[in-house]
């Protein structure tokens, strides 16, 4: 069997750190880089057939990466990561082409078990206890916020919110469910 090729892209250096040497234990062939940029200044021959895309990172966001790396290798498995999770955030990486979407922490074990899900779990249990009102809010706060493509001003305008205080709730993480 040929070793298979992994592209990590985080700006968190020491999760990416512990991540590569996790992966190249198990057999496989590890990239890392940083920011979006870095990924698009790859050489042309270097192919992938898994990546993990941190969703915010300095630069450009890791979704901007997965049409590119879509095309580019069409076989590609690719795992949105984020500790910035939301419904909103989830069903743009998937509609752009991502495999999976996982919420930060997340370890090896969960990575590779994301990645070799093929078809969704259509029995999967329907979670019994509705999400916190505080969780309903950052849900709501990220819908808009992703309406508006990320402008603050008009998000905040529109949830009829003072920026600052719009600011102060981005700035937390998110609300546990």
């Amino acid at each position: 069997m040929s070793e298979k090729h992994f592209l990590i892209v985080d700006d968190d250096l020491v999760f990416t750190r512990v991540l590569a040497r996790s992966l190249t234990r198990r057999g496989y062939q590890v990239t890392v880089k940083n920011s979006a940029e870095d990924v698009r200044n790859l050489p042309e021959h270097q192919a992938f057939d898994y990546a993990t895309l941190d969703l915010k990172m300095e630069g450009a966001s890791g979704l901007t990466l997965v049409p590119w790396l879509r095309e580019r290798f069409p076989d590609i498995r690719i795992l949105m990561l984020t500790g910035y999770a939301s419904i909103a955030t989830a069903v743009d990486a998937i509609k752009l082409g991502a495999n999976q979407y996982l919420p930060k922490p997340a370890d090896t074990d969960q990575i590779l078990a994301a990645l070799a899900i093929e078809e969704p779990d259509i029995d999967q249990p329907v979670e019994a206890e509705p999400m916190s009102v505080n969780r309903l809010e950052w849900e709501h706060i990220q819908q808009v916020l992703n309406q508006h493509e990320g402008n603050i001003s008009a998000t905040a305008r529109a949830l009829n919110m003072h920026r600052r205080t719009l600011q102060r709730k981005l700035a937390k993480y998110p609300v546990k469910r």
